[in-house]
């Protein structure tokens, strides 16, 4: 329908005084516009973009719908030209990229009402989770906090506990049905969709492989679980060595300085300082009617390479925040060594306000344009916080950090810190400017929801 729809505003744009009814019992059939909205149609089915692994599956399926949209086009035109059939190159450039931008609209809302439904336990495929009970417990977890992507964990198979006992993986409970020698019958009697393997089972290669057999004369599919962790799709490439899958992993260059990305931030943050300046009169003004206090408030923060700079903010505490630190301490709600109080009674009447609507980050944009920050990175770190880092979230400081990140669209001071700095990590090792756009697209409407922000 979506296509259909670009391809007759595309007649009606192009070809404004032709009729769209032909005429004769079988002129439809030859109809130019059903024809070419005939192959848009195959290509996107020949492209698996209506397979049961490419809905709802993200980034794969927007990608399928490009690489089949172009294609589809690429064929008409090519053919067009070869046969010197008559078609607008107007209309080619009309009906492709308005179908693909409607294709993709109806294919996010009907992934957000598949999200809603997976998040509330429905169109859910029953797998068996096979491993060792670390495994189990990491990818159970994984499954448990991502029901979007389909799966529901009916049993575990391992031979680290007897059959029958609970094992408790994220959110989620699943009790052991037996041993791994047993896995294919197991997963025959509870009629599961899929096996999923969390790591290495005994018997190797060799093994796993008949265990694939085995499963596919049953009709089950057989998921192996990747041992790479927060690793971005476009840093794995596969090289196959006489049939074995290998996996390379890029490793990325934190040496060198994005001219994309800093282009961006010199632009976006000019930009915002420019646009805003009436909006930062005015948020300064209502701080001094306040409390006739400072309106800026700078502090410490180690930026790339570990380097400290002063990072600008409106003034949301009293004068004598920092000195308050300690009698406060008892009070703290932050998780590891941030320091954070829900109902700070340092913040004043005006600050509440800034912190909620997080109005109180936007000076930080002199520090974007200035280069000590970035538009989008990790979350800029105290010095006392950086002195006790731990088990390479130093990490972090290879890049710069920015006034919005991972971090903050996922839940900002209601994460825990490892899931924190694992968001962080993951941007870090993982950034594309594609990736930063994504993030900013993302920022308005979580700052508008104010979750975790205090």
């Amino acid at each position: 329908m979506a296509l259909l729809t670009a391809f007759v505003v595309a007649q009606l744009l192009r070809f404004p005084s032709e009729t769209l009814v032909p005429s004769g019992p079988f002129a439809a059939l030859v109809n130019p516009l059903v024809g070419i909205a005939i192959v848009a149609v195959w290509f996107l089915a020949l492209g698996r973009s209506r397979g049961p692994r490419a809905i709802g599956a993200g980034q794969d399926e927007y990608r399928s719908l490009i690489a089949a949209s172009i294609t589809a086009a690429a064929l008409v035109a090519i053919v067009a030209y070869v046969f010197d059939i008559d078609v607008a190159r107007g209309y080619i450039a009309i009906a492709f990229p308005l179908g693909l931008v409607l294709v993709c609209i109806g294919r996010k809302a009907w992934r957000s009402h598949l999200a809603r439904r997976r998040a509330a336990g429905e169109y859910l495929a029953d797998v068996l989770l096979v491993g060792d009970l670390d495994d189990v417990r990491y990818v159970g977890a994984k499954i448990a906090a991502s029901p979007t992507t389909g799966y529901r964990v009916s049993a575990l198979v391992t031979d680290c506990a007897a059959p029958g006992v609970p094992v408790v993986h994220g959110a989620a409970e699943s009790v052991v049905a037996g041993p791994i020698d047993d896995v294919v019958e197991l997963a025959r009697a509870a009629d599961v969709a899929a096996v999923v393997v969390a790591g290495s089972v005994p018997g190797g290669h060799a093994r796993l492989r008949r265990i694939g057999w085995e499963l596919e004369a049953l009709g089950i599919e057989l998921v192996v679980s990747s041992p790479l962790v927060d690793v971005a799709q476009t840093r794995v490439h596969h090289r196959p060595v006489d049939g074995l899958p290998l996996m390379h992993v890029e490793t990325p260059d934190y040496s060198r300085t994005h001219v994309g990305k800093r282009l961006l931030d010199a632009v976006g943050a000019a930009a915002g300082l420019v646009l805003l300046a009436p909006v930062f009169a005015m948020i300064a003004l209502a701080i001094r009617i306040d409390d006739r206090g400072p309106v800026f408030f700078r502090q410490t923060r180690v930026g790339r390479a570990g380097v400290e700079f002063a990072i600008l903010k409106f003034r949301t505490m009293g004068t004598d925040a920092e000195a308050r630190v300690a009698e406060l301490e008892r009070l703290n709600d932050g998780a590891g060594p941030l320091f954070k109080i829900k109902d700070d009674p340092r913040v004043t009447r005006m600050g509440a306000f800034l912190r909620k609507t997080s109005l109180d980050e936007l000076p930080q944009l002199w520090n974007v344009l200035t280069g000590t920050m970035s538009l989008v990175g990790p979350r800029p770190a105290l010095p006392r916080e950086v002195a006790v880092y731990a088990d390479f979230a130093d990490r972090r400081l290879l890049v710069t950090p920015g006034i919005t990140g991972l971090w903050q669209v996922s839940g900002r001071s209601d994460l825990d810190w490892a899931e924190g700095v694992r968001l962080d990590l993951h941007y870090v090792e993982n950034w594309s400017f594609v990736h930063d756009l994504v993030i900013l697209g993302r920022t308005i409407p979580s700052v508008l929801r104010s979750r975790g922000a205090y």
